[in-house]
């Protein structure tokens, strides 16, 4: 899913919405990868502003497709995010970006879900995925590799245990957080129903907050009805 807003100096904004599906712990909790040079600073800006509505950063990316493009990956601390969720932020963040001007010149402003083959950005990612296959860079070699793909099983510590083929030194290796590069989920057929199980049940989930917490009309007002 994403929302794009294209942004210029003079204040112009059209958009695009496309949807997808998503599903991940709380907002405050730090990344283990994080972003250099300009894409560092708006993550900086951008940061507090989300996780006062409700929402968490999983990535920021410069690129040059359809001219310059600044996509902020986010999601709500239980891993989705609707269309609604992307305008909402769109809005917060367009004027904030607008008057701080960290990217000069005209640009597109995409805001994502993180979708079903997502990166891992946090360390409850790797615990939330468990079971799931993932793709996984590290920083320098580990066992004379860096590059490791299998199934996760978790957290030991502050390393994660991936179940990998012997030729990758399994049956399982352990990877240091501090050490990854890169990790990601790998788009299997039982990812996506997985993904659409989890989707549904926090929606459901908001549902019944909203409800509960909507007041209830006294019975004079009722009875007026």
């Amino acid at each position: 899913m994403f929302w794009a807003d294209a942004l210029s100096r003079a204040g112009h904004f059209p958009y695009q919405c496309l949807e997808g599906e998503n599903v991940g712990g709380a907002v405050a909790e730090a990344r283990f990868i994080g972003e250099t040079g300009v894409a560092a600073e708006i993550a900086a800006l951008v940061e507090p502003t989300l996780n006062d509505m409700g929402f968490r950063i999983v990535r920021v990316t410069i690129s040059g497709r359809n001219g310059t493009t600044l996509q902020i990956m986010a999601e709500r601390a239980d891993g989705t995010l609707t269309v609604e969720d992307c305008a909402d932020i769109s809005r917060q963040l367009s004027p904030l970006l607008d008057a701080h001007d960290p990217i000069s010149g005209h640009y597109t402003l995409e805001i994502s879900s993180p979708g079903i083959d997502r990166p891992l950005a946090r360390a409850s990612d790797f615990v939330a995925w468990a079971g799931h296959e993932a793709k996984v860079e590290t920083k320098a070699l580990v066992g004379g590799r860096r590059r490791f793909r299998g199934v996760l099983k978790g957290l030991v510590g502050d390393a994660v245990k991936l179940e990998v083929p012997a030729d990758q030194g399994g049956p399982e290796v352990t990877l240091p957080i501090g050490a990854i590069a890169e990790a990601r989920l790998v788009l299997t057929d039982e990812l996506i129903r997985d993904t659409l199980r989890r989707t549904k049940k926090a929606v459901a989930a908001r549902a019944l907050e909203a409800d509960a917490g909507e007041p209830e009309a006294d019975a004079g007002e009722m009875r007026r009805n």
